[in-house]
């Protein structure tokens, strides 16, 4: 008896799971995305918003003025306006960005130290906006709305056995790490593979991203966890594969230079 109810859960959170996979990736994958662009962009901008209120904000005006010329090239490239993207930099020793629906990037002045250069911090940035580009803030979103539901699912058909609890939390155990902790390591190797083209195109030189992450790794002091455990690819793994890219995508790079579309934005001292 235990043996298909476990079954039956299995199948129904299967079928819960795949049946919204009606959207692909920009690099072919299928997502399941519950949730329309204008929604996403409410949440984005709602979130900024909190963000903007509760962290400090850099008033250096060089450090914003170079972050925001490294931004206007990569918005560019996406045949967007500047102006229609909001920027900004936030006053934090934390080494990270960001970008949300809605047209938000938001950059702490700690990831400067680490990305020494405009082209790292391009690649940073790209990396960000094809998060958005390829809807994976939707992607992530939809997965625990569903795998919520599906935890309701096993909860209404355990009720009344006795050992419920221990099989919920296998369930729970197994969309947290069968389910969504691979998809987050996938979203970032495609944001990787976006985002590299992504730059080139906005003249930004993409073999950086692979010097980008070499200081990543350095600064990290390998205290990166397991990448079996991990929502980001290995240090290791994430260079092996802006290297292996760079043969695809330093052609648009020297394109882009020949059309003039190299930036020379100034860092901050």
């Amino acid at each position: 008896m235990e043996k298909i109810m476990k079954r039956s859960i299995a199948i129904a959170l299967g079928l819960l799971l795949t049946s919204c996979a009606t959207h692909q990736s920009p690099t072919g994958r299928n997502q399941m995305l519950l949730f329309s662009g204008s929604d996403m962009a409410k949440m984005g901008d709602q979130s900024f918003e909190q963000m903007k209120q509760q962290q400090p904000i850099s008033e250096d005006k060089t450090t914003n003025q170079y972050v925001q010329c490294v931004a206007d090239g990569i918005i560019t490239a996406l045949g967007q306006q500047p102006s229609d993207w909001e920027v900004v930099v936030f006053d934090s020793e934390q080494v990270n960005a960001f970008a949300l629906p809605g047209n938000n990037i938001g950059v702490y002045t700690g990831l400067l130290n680490v990305a020494q250069n405009q082209d790292q911090l391009a690649a940073v940035m790209g990396h960000e906006v094809a998060h958005v580009l390829a809807n994976h803030s939707n992607e992530r979103v939809s997965r625990s709305q569903l795998s919520n539901a599906g935890l309701e699912l096993a909860s209404v058909l355990l009720s009344g056995n006795a050992n419920a609890g221990l099989y919920q939390q296998a369930a729970g155990a197994f969309i947290q790490y069968g389910v969504l902790m691979p998809y987050g390591r996938i979203q970032e190797s495609e944001a990787d593979v976006v985002g590299a083209d992504l730059m080139a195109r906005a003249g930004f030189d993409p073999n950086q991203a692979v010097a980008l992450w070499y200081n990543m790794a350095e600064a990290s002091g390998g205290s990166a966890p397991p990448e079996l455990l991990s929502t980001h690819p290995s240090h290791s793994t994430r260079i092996s594969d802006l290297k292996n890219l760079q043969p695809k995508v330093q052609p648009l790079y020297k394109q882009a230079v020949q059309q003039g579309k190299r930036r020379s934005c100034k860092q901050p001292s």
